[in-house]
C-alpha cells in the first residue's frame, strides 16, 4: 500500500519544499514512484517548475492549494513534482513531447503520462476552473480520467509513436560533420540576420539575454574580423546593462525582458544568466575599455557575496516575487523617491516620473541616458544609489532558492576565475576557489551530485555538472596556475567517460545508473546556456591543450564532428555545440616561460582576454629544454619570454610585456 500523503518534505530542493504543505499526494520524480504507478495502473500527472517562476505560483495557488482539486488528482492519479533545475533531463524529455503535440512550451509544465511515464498529453499554467481562454484544470482532470478509462489501447499507440519521434529527435543518429569554417560563418549570419540592431538581442519580444547567440556574434568577430558582429554583442549588451532587466541598486541581471528594449523584466535573478553576463562584459571591457562593463562586473560580484552564497557555494535564484507581487521588491512609485534637489539628477537619469514606467510604477533604468560611462556623473549618483539601496532593502526580500547545482556553481566559478585573473582581482578568485573546494567536498566515490541542499545531496550528476566543473577548474588554473586543477579536471573526465559516455565519441546527459528515464539523451539542446554536449567539447578541448594531451585532442575532435553531424540534423537550438566546436578550427595556446608567476609576461597575458585561447605556465631554468607542441621536439628556452602557438605551429618569442601584449593585439580584429 502506497503512503496517502504528500512525501516532498524531505526533497533536496526548495521548489519541492514549497509543495510540501499542498493536500496534493505529491511524489517526487524516480523509481519510487514510477513503481507506484505501475502497481496501481494510474496515469502520472507530471508537473514540472522551478522556484523563481512566476505562473508556478499562480497555479500552485489557484489549483495546488485547492481542496477540491487535490481530491480529484490524488483519487485518479499518480502526482509527480518535477524541479527543472534539478531534473533538466526529464523537463527536456517532456518539454519536447509537448512541443510534439504542437503546444506552446513552458513553465509550469502540465503532463499526463502512462503508467510506465509514456507521455499522452500536456499542456502549461492552467486555472482551477476556465478562463483566460483557457480550459479548466478540474474539466481536465475528469477528462484525462474518462479518456483513460475508456480507451487506453489509443493512448497506448500514441505513446508509443510520440516516444519514437522523442527518441529520433533527442537520440539522434547522424553521420559525422566537418568541421569546416563556412558552417560556422554561416551561422553567425544567420544569428546577426535576426537581430535587433537597434535595441539588441533577438528582434521582437520578449527578449532574453540569450548567451549561446551572444558566444556565436563574438567568436565569429574574433575568427573573422566582422565588425557588424561585435557591434551587435556590444550594442545587446550595454542595452541589457542599462535597462530595467539590470538591478541598478543591488547588481545582477534578471532572466528576461517582457517587452521589446530591455525595460521589463521578468524580476526572477538565476546564477547562471549572471555567470555569462560576467564573461561578457569582461571580454567586453577588453575589447573597448568601456568602463561601463567593468563597474557591471564590480557589482554583481558585490550582489553574488551579498545575496547568493550558501557555505562557500552559490544558490541557484532569487524569486520574481515578493509579498505575492511580481517585481514589489524592486519597483519604486515616484512618492516613494524624496523629492528632494539632490535627487533631481537621479530622477532624470533614471527614468524616475510621476505616472512611471511600468503599470503605474517605476522600473529604475538608464536606457535613455545612453552607455557612455562618466565617473564624475557616477560620483554624484553613488551616494543617492546607496541611499535608496538602504530603503529597499527594508522591503521583504524575494524568495532564494537555496540549492547549490553543480553545473551552475560550474559557470560562476570560472566566470570569477577568469574576470578576477584580468581585472586583478585576486578575491574573485578566492571567491571561486571556495565554491570549487566545496563541490569537490560534496562528492561521493569520486562522483558530484547535482544539486546540494544542506545536508541533501542528489546523485547521480549529470554531463554538464562533470564539463562545467572541468571548464572550472581549467580556468582556476590559469588563474593560479597550480596544477592541482588540471589533474583533478582529469580525474572528472575519468568520471564522465565511465558514467556517460554511450559510445566511443558520444555521451549522453544522465549517469549510465540513472534508471527512471524513458531515452537518455544526448544533451545536445540549448537552453539558457549551452546544451551539456557544447560544454563537454569545450571541456576535452581546453584540458587537451593545456595538458599537452593530443589524443585527447583528437578525441574532441571526433565528438565535435559528430555533434556538427546531428546540428545539422536537427537545425535547431544547438549554437553551443558550433560555438565549441569553431574552437577546434585552430586551437590557440600561450606558453609562458618565466621564472615566477607573477612575470610581467604572465600578468600582460592576463590583461589580454580572449575566450578561444589557453594559457599554460612553465617555470623557467636556464637552458632548459621544452616541448611547445606535443611531438614537435624540444628547444631549448635560453631567457623567459612567452610563445604564441596556433594549431601545430609556434610564433617566435617574445620577452617583454609589451611585446606580447602587441602581439595578442595583432593577433585579434581591431
Amino acid at each position: 500500500m502506497y503512503p496517502e500523503a504528500n512525501l516532498l518534505g524531505d526533497e533536496s530542493s526548495p521548489y519541492l519544499r514549497q509543495h510540501a504543505d499542498n493536500p496534493v499526494y505529491w511524489r517526487a520524480w524516480g523509481r519510487n514512484a514510477l513503481d507506484e504507478a505501475r502497481d496501481t495502473g494510474k496515469p502520472i500527472l507530471l508537473s514540472v517548475g522551478y522556484a523563481a517562476c512566476h505562473w508556478c505560483h499562480v497555479m500552485a495557488h489557484e489549483c495546488f492549494e485547492d481542496l477540491e482539486v487535490a481530491e480529484l488528482m490524488n483519487r485518479h492519479f499518480v502526482n509527480v513534482k518535477v524541479d527543472r533545475e534539478e531534473r533538466p533531463d526529464i523537463d527536456q524529455i517532456y518539454m519536447a513531447a509537448l512541443g510534439a503535440m504542437g503546444e506552446q512550451g513552458g513553465w509550469p509544465l502540465t503532463m499526463f503520462l502512462t503508467p510506465d511515464a509514456g507521455p499522452f498529453w500536456g499542456g502549461t499554467y492552467f486555472p482551477k476552473t476556465s478562463r483566460y481562454g483557457r480550459p479548466g484544470f478540474m474539466d481536465i482532470l475528469a477528462s484525462i480520467h474518462r479518456v483513460w478509462q475508456s480507451d487506453k489501447q489509443k493512448i497506448t499507440n500514441n505513446v508509443t509513436a510520440l516516444t519514437r519521434h522523442l527518441q529520433a529527435n533527442l537520440a539522434v543518429e547522424a553521420e559525422p560533420g566537418t568541421l569546416d569554417p563556412e558552417i560556422f560563418d554561416q551561422f553567425a549570419a544567420n544569428i546577426f540576420a535576426a537581430m535587433d540592431t537597434e535595441k539588441g538581442g533577438l528582434r521582437g519580444a520578449p527578449k532574453f539575454p540569450n548567451a549561446p547567440f551572444m558566444d556565436t556574434l563574438w567568436l565569429s568577430w574574433l575568427r573573422n574580423g566582422d565588425r557588424q558582429h561585435r557591434d551587435a554583442f556590444l550594442a545587446s549588451l550595454g542595452t541589457m546593462l542599462q535597462g530595467g532587466i539590470y538591478d541598478h541598486l543591488g547588481g545582477g541581471l534578471s532572466r528576461y525582458a517582457v517587452d521589446d528594449r530591455w525595460l521589463v523584466p521578468h524580476f526572477e535573478k538565476m546564477l547562471y544568466d549572471n555567470a555569462h553576463m560576467i564573461r561578457h562584459a569582461l571580454w567586453a571591457f577588453d575589447a573597448t575599455g568601456d568602463e561601463l562593463f567593468r563597474r557591471r562586473i564590480e557589482e554583481t560580484v558585490e550582489w553574488l557575496r551579498r545575496e547568493m552564497l550558501i557555505d562557500g557555494r552559490f544558490a541557484s535564484s532569487l524569486d520574481a516575487d515578493s509579498e505575492g507581487e511580481e517585481g514589489k521588491f524592486y519597483c519604486w512609485s515616484a512618492k516613494e523617491i524624496p523629492d528632494s534637489p539632490e535627487f533631481t539628477l537621479f530622477r532624470e537619469i533614471y527614468d524616475v516620473t510621476p505616472e512611471g514606467n511600468w503599470e503605474h510604477k517605476t522600473i529604475l533604468n538608464r536606457l535613455a541616458a545612453g552607455s557612455a560611462y562618466c565617473p564624475e556623473l557616477e560620483q554624484q549618483l553613488e551616494p543617492i544609489r546607496r541611499q535608496l539601496f538602504e530603503i529597499r532593502e527594508k522591503r521583504v526580500h524575494p524568495t532564494r532558492d537555496e540549492k547549490a547545482l553543480t553545473d551552475w556553481n560550474g559557470l560562476m566559478i570560472r566566470a570569477l576565475a577568469e574576470a578576477g585573473r584580468a581585472l586583478e582581482q585576486p578575491d574573485w578568485v578566492l571567491l571561486a576557489q571556495t565554491a570549487y573546494d566545496q563541490i569537490r567536498a560534496s562528492m561521493k566515490d569520486g562522483r558530484v551530485p547535482h544539486s546540494v541542499l544542506g545536508e541533501s545531496r542528489l546523485f547521480p550528476g549529470l554531463s554538464s555538472d562533470y564539463a562545467a566543473m572541468i571548464n572550472a577548474a581549467v580556468s582556476l588554473y590559469q588563474a593560479t596556475f597550480e596544477e592541482d586543477y588540471i589533474a583533478e579536471a582529469a580525474q572528472w573526465l575519468d568520471i564522465l567517460n565511465a558514467d556517460h559516455r554511450t559510445g566511443p565519441d558520444e555521451y549522453s546527459f544522465s549517469a549510465a545508473r540513472a534508471d527512471d528515464v524513458i531515452i537518455r539523451i544526448r544533451g545536445d539542446q540549448d537552453e539558457a546556456i549551452s546544451s551539456a554536449t557544447s560544454q563537454i567539447i569545450e571541456a576535452l578541448t581546453r584540458l587537451a591543450i593545456a595538458g599537452g594531451n593530443t589524443d585527447l585532442l583528437e578525441q574532441a575532435e571526433r565528438v565535435a564532428a559528430k555533434a556538427v553531424g546531428r546540428v545539422l540534423h536537427q537545425r535547431y537550438g544547438q549554437a553551443g555545440i558550433l560555438n565549441s566546436a569553431s574552437l577546434l578550427l585552430e586551437p590557440i595556446k600561450l606558453v609562458l616561460v618565466t621564472p615566477t608567476k607573477d612575470h610581467e609576461l604572465v600578468q600582460a597575458a592576463a590583461r589580454m582576454v580572449d575566450p578561444r585561447r589557453t594559457d599554460i605556465w612553465v617555470e623557467w631554468q636556464h637552458e632548459q629544454a621544452i616541448e611547445l607542441i606535443p611531438g614537435g621536439g624540444a628547444i631549448a628556452i635560453e631567457k623567459p619570454a612567452a610563445y604564441l602557438c596556433r594549431g601545430f605551429s609556434c610564433l617566435p618569442p617574445v620577452a617583454s610585456a609589451g611585446e606580447l601584449e602587441e602581439l595578442l593585439q595583432q593577433r585579434r580584429p581591431g
